[in-house]
């Protein structure tokens, strides 16, 4: 992270990985603050304040919670940056249009000016650890330009 930066993680379809992988490094208590496994819709309200409207209208895998997911993950505490996942890692509880490997991403940063957040959606291939796997790869790599 650097910069003097805190990070904190708000994971579902990782089930904690993310945060795992990022305090497997020697020195990561200097900058991970926290992580948040959010499995479960109402543990996405109770936890990050994702709204119930929000989950509704748009479903847990979607862009609009996994922005409410980061936002969140970073009002929970001393957190400057944090990265959002949701998916379905299978083999099932895929849709039509959501798929099982579908996954979105957000990785959202306090600044001066409030919170800023960006978000990306994947269709992985693979078996449920081959998802998740890549999922985690993708969270790390968005982290390196936030």
């Amino acid at each position: 992270m650097g910069q003097g930066r805190v990070l904190a993680t708000a994971e579902s379809c990782t089930g904690g990985w993310i945060a795992k992988v990022l305090t497997d490094l020697p020195g990561s208590s200097d900058w991970f603050g926290y992580g948040i496994v959010s499995y479960s819709n109402p543990a996405k309200q109770e936890l990050l304040g994702v709204s119930a409207v929000t989950l509704v209208e748009h479903g847990a895998v979607s862009e609009q919670v996994v922005r409410e997911m980061a936002e969140g993950a970073l009002k929970q505490g001393n957190a400057d940056v944090a990265v959002a996942v949701s998916g379905v890692a299978g083999p099932s509880g895929g849709s039509p249009d959501k798929p099982v490997g579908t996954v979105w991403f957000a990785w959202a940063e306090l600044g001066d000016e409030g919170i800023r957040s960006r978000a990306a959606h994947y269709c992985f291939e693979g078996d449920r650890e081959a998802v998740r796997r890549q999922t985690v790869a993708v969270a790390l790599e968005g982290l390196l330009s936030t």
